[in-house]
């Protein structure tokens, strides 16, 4: 999967409007210049973060984009 197929996805999963910091990552897939940390996170430094992403509060938008997911999954389709 190419980098701005995975950027697309991230962007229609997370953003409700397209957002300078995603446009940034996007840019930098696209001159190459995206580079992996010099040091990587250590188990207390993903633990931190996974606590702050999981106590950060839902978005309205996002509740209700949830919510049509699992109304198309639940309804039959008729193949």
């Amino acid at each position: 999967m190419s980098p701005a197929t995975i950027l697309d996805r991230i962007r229609d999963l997370f953003a409700s409007d397209p957002g300078a910091h995603l446009d940034c990552i996007s840019d930098a897939f696209e001159k190459g210049t995206l580079t992996e940390p010099a040091r990587p996170m250590s188990d207390q430094e993903l633990a931190r973060a996974i606590r702050e992403f999981r106590s950060a509060p839902v978005s309205d938008w996002s509740l209700a984009k949830l919510s049509r997911r699992f109304v198309e999954a639940s309804t039959p389709r008729d193949d």
